[in-house]
């Protein structure tokens, strides 16, 4: 399926629908209702003294959009940028804030009903594991999609850096 088509897609959205990406090998969703729109990886502008996953900045169409590196996020590695890595642009409320945001993906899949019944629980994975950020698992037959809650991926204080830079970019704009 092709970016074009995947686009398309997003334009009919359900409350079920998500948007399956790789990111170093693994399936990752998320809901189809946080996505504005998904770009090519282009140029990124590079903040000083945030955290190494901040990727950087984008103008887009005049707006400064802070851009998050899931895979670093996450510890998964990191894959060099091709012609299929793109960024998921997504409004997300946190702490009763839109936040408007990007998150570099290896290539976009496609758009997938998943029904909440077929959701499964997150795993208990230990007291000093976090997984707030999985909201559940989605079975496919050879093995999960993991489908993210992400307005938990970011820390308080994650957020607190992430809102600061969206911030900005309002007062700029006033």
């Amino acid at each position: 399926m092709s970016l074009e088509e995947i686009v398309n897609e997003l334009a009919v959205t359900e409350q079920d629908q998500h948007l399956t990406f790789d990111l170093s090998g693994e399936e990752l969703a998320v809901p189809v209702m946080n996505i504005r729109e998904i770009i090519r990886f282009g140029k990124l502008t590079k903040m000083p003294m945030v955290p190494n996953f901040i990727e950087g900045v984008i103008n887009l169409r005049g707006n400064v959009v802070p851009v998050i590196n899931l895979a670093s996020k996450f510890a998964l590695g990191i894959n060099n940028n091709d012609k299929r890595t793109c960024i998921i642009i997504m409004e997300v409320d946190i702490e009763d804030e839109a936040v408007v945001m990007g998150i570099v993906v290896d290539k976009v899949l496609q758009v997938i009903e998943i029904p909440d019944d077929e959701i499964e629980p997150t795993p208990t994975l230990g007291a000093k594991i976090q997984t707030n950020f999985i909201k559940g698992m989605a079975k496919k037959e050879d093995g999960f999609t993991i489908i993210l809650d992400i307005s938990q991926v970011l820390s308080a204080e994650e957020v607190a850096i992430v809102s600061d830079i969206h911030k900005k970019s309002d007062k700029d704009d006033q």
